[in-house]
């Protein structure tokens, strides 16, 4: 009688620590999502800095409107953006509906950041930069040299990186 026993109570381990290897390798991918700043406003006048950090267009405030569609079905709970007004515009309206703090990252330290990224096991990230940032951060989170930088009128573009077990996937979608 033991034996039948034993070997359903081995049998419930077994299916226990499967599940729970299981589960802790859903817990170790990390998601990162990265889009570069809506369309910016070239047309504004005014102060030299108003020409160096320019605001959203109109267009640029309808696609950060509708970023937040596009990334619904992410559990998003981190957002970097750089310190300009049109990356922190872009990422206001996503971080608005999550709740979730705007952080800010300094876009010359790229390798800085990929390592920081790879770091958050089990995490969904989105990172708002520029057109020559986004591509080269997606190369170092994926070790690869895919993506070249965007071009001046390139806006439509997102990127999705899947980090798990030291391995990457990384796909482009417009948006």
């Amino acid at each position: 009688m033991k034996k039948p026993c034993q070997i359903l109570i081995l049998i419930f381990v077994f299916i226990g620590s499967f599940s729970f290897s299981v589960a802790a390798q859903k817990d170790s991918s990390t998601t990162i999502i990265l889009v570069r700043h809506a369309e910016k406003d070239t047309t504004a006048a005014g102060s030299t800095q108003m020409q160096a950090d320019p605001p959203l267009s109109a267009q640029g405030k309808i696609r950060a409107d509708h970023l937040v569609s596009v990334l619904k079905s992410y559990p998003i709970q981190s957002i970097f953006s750089t310190k300009y007004n049109r990356t922190r515009s872009t990422a206001m309206p996503i971080a608005a509906k999550l709740g979730v703090e705007i952080q800010t990252y300094d876009p010359s330290k790229q390798a800085d950041l990929a390592l920081l990224l790879k770091s958050w096991k089990g995490k969904t990230i989105l990172v708002v930069g520029h057109s020559n940032t986004v591509p080269g951060l997606v190369n170092l989170l994926t070790g690869s040299s895919t993506y070249p930088n965007l071009g001046d009128n390139e806006y439509d573009k997102l990127y999705i990186v899947r980090l798990e077990n030291g391995k990457s996937t990384h796909e482009q979608i417009s948006y």
